[in-house]
């Protein structure tokens, strides 16, 4: 359904040119959920917001790459055709809600807008259909919440208005950005548990976020991203299969990550910290991107650029080590 092939996006700063995705290459297929993970500011969310075109363009600025949608390269449709893609085909959940939403208008009203403008029905079909949603996302009282302000409901509210309207139409790709940031541990279970029930067998999630936990939950595939570049693409099963026989991550930063995260049998324990932190755009290190803060550099790994290398069950990494590094 998906398909993205050497994305390149840059970002014009001060007259200088940043490259903040950098030969970037993911796939989704309907019914699967691809979690995309790292840290912030590894290009992540400027991956996501390229493929319907939500980057401010300039600065930004796609200089290289395909990505097509159903074999259509979204990148070279004309804004007006790209429109019919934007939320009746394309979804997206995005990360702060209180600036997703107008601040002037009722919950409700905007909901209504979203259908009214793409399935041209009429405006009370409008309004039965945004409070038809406002109650499939778990929202009580819809009547009285679809009258409200977005300032005057709840973060988790917020949250559940705008997978609502990322949802209403039933688009086949949905771009989940985010979508737990800043709620607590219990409504963060509830918007996971949520998105899993709605999301249909002829529908795909990119699921963007630096929570390996979101992502355990949730995701079919994951897709490491580091500095720009992908470094690992695997199995949901079998990354984190750690334990099993050929089980776990195998990119020495995705190694990392996963022993950051807390879990029941480091319960006590003080986590391992990556130290070091992302380089930002436009300054990565020469060679792996990762080997000034790798616990395993090589010497050449501050010389040569490693390439995505296949290998069991179609699973990528980046690290031409992989095979001789401990789990």
């Amino acid at each position: 359904m998906l398909d993205i092939r050497n994305l390149e996006v840059e970002f014009e700063n001060d007259g200088s040119v940043i490259r903040a995705v950098d030969g970037v290459s993911l796939t989704l297929s309907r019914g699967e959920i691809l979690g995309l993970v790292g840290e912030s500011g590894c290009g992540k969310s400027a991956t996501a917001m390229s493929i319907p075109r939500l980057l401010p363009m300039p600065p930004a600025r796609i200089a290289c790459g395909e990505i097509r949608f159903d074999g259509c390269d979204l990148l070279k449709l004309p804004l007006s055709t790209l429109r019919h893609y934007r939320g009746a085909k394309i979804g997206v959940i995005f990360q702060d809600p209180l600036s997703a939403l107008s601040p002037l208008h009722r919950v409700g009203n905007q909901l209504e807008e979203v259908a009214h403008l793409h399935l041209d029905i009429s405006k009370p079909a409008a309004r039965e259909m945004a409070l038809d949603w406002l109650e499939r996302v778990g929202i009580p009282n819809v009547l009285e919440k679809a009258l409200a302000y977005p300032h005057e409901l709840s973060g988790g509210m917020r949250q559940r208005v705008v997978i609502a309207m990322g949802l209403m139409l039933e688009p086949d790709l949905i771009i989940a950005d985010e979508p737990t940031t800043a709620l607590d541990v219990t409504i963060q279970a509830q918007i996971l548990m949520l998105l899993r029930k709605l999301h249909r067998k002829n529908s795909g999630i990119l699921l963007i976020t630096h929570d390996m936990g979101v992502v355990a939950q949730m995701a079919s595939r994951v897709a490491v991203m580091y500095a720009g570049q992908i470094v690992e693409e695997a199995d949901a099963a079998h990354f984190f299969g750690a334990g099993q026989q050929g089980g776990g991550p195998r990119h020495p930063y995705a190694r990392a990550l996963l022993k950051a995260m807390p879990s029941a049998t480091t319960r006590g324990q003080r986590l391992e910290a990556i130290s070091g932190q992302v380089p930002s755009a436009g300054h990565y290190p020469s060679g792996c991107r990762f080997h000034d803060r790798c616990p395993v550099a090589r010497e050449g790994c501050a010389r040569t650029m490693p390439q995505l290398l296949t290998v069991a069950n179609a699973d990528t990494v980046r690290c031409p080590f992989w095979d001789a590094i401990a789990v």
